[in-house]
């Protein structure tokens, strides 16, 4: 059976995204042109736009459905109500949903100036509100005398900021596991709360 226009366009449409973001992340979103997305996409550069208004909306939407999925998968999680089990949650949960969107994760860092005024606005509300989630957690330790935090907004950043960086350099195939690498964030974040976070020590 002859398949349909509406199949086509469902199983097109994703790879716009698809291939836009791959190329966003590898060369940059200044470099990369709408024609270079439809040869990617194998269609014509008018049919593109059929998914498409322009190449600022593929930004967009590529990062606000990278915040947007990000912050249901955490909402998703069961929630423990001990700060220090938030917190180191909170580090192994950043870590393994991050390694497996390395491309939206880089692109949704790096193209920030890329967006348009309101369009930056949109997407930092929602970079906001994930923030909000580990800077509540610092508070609730910080107010039951459990972590040392003298700004629980500055450590959050100082925090996502530790974190974003693994993608950057970690590989699966290199010295240390995943878990590892959790387990190393977890220890020297504790360090930094004088906190200890490590699975074996005393809570």
């Amino acid at each position: 059976m002859a398949r349909t226009l509406g199949s086509y366009a469902q199983s097109t449409a994703p790879k716009v995204t698809e291939h836009a973001l791959r190329l966003f992340a590898q060369h940059g979103y200044a470099a990369v042109s709408m024609r270079q997305i439809a040869k990617e996409v194998g269609v014509q550069v008018g049919t593109l736009y059929n998914y498409t208004p322009d190449k600022q909306t593929l930004l967009f939407d590529i990062m606000k459905r990278h915040l947007e999925d990000l912050l249901s998968a955490w909402s998703l999680r069961p929630h423990k109500t001990d700060p220090v089990l938030c917190l180191r949650d909170f580090i192994e949960f950043h870590l393994r949903y991050h390694m497996q969107k390395q491309d939206a994760v880089f692109v949704s860092y790096m193209e920030l100036r890329s967006l348009t005024s309101e369009n930056f606005i949109f997407v930092e509300k929602l970079r906001g509100q994930y923030e909000t989630i580990l800077e509540e957690i610092l508070s609730q330790g910080q107010s039951a005398g459990l972590f040392l935090v003298s700004d629980p907004k500055v450590t959050t950043l100082a925090v996502i900021g530790m974190l974003k960086e693994v993608i950057t350099w970690y590989k699966p195939e290199g010295r240390l596991t995943l878990e590892e690498i959790i387990e190393i964030y977890q220890g020297m974040i504790a360090d930094i709360l004088h906190v200890g976070l490590n699975k074996n020590d005393p809570l």
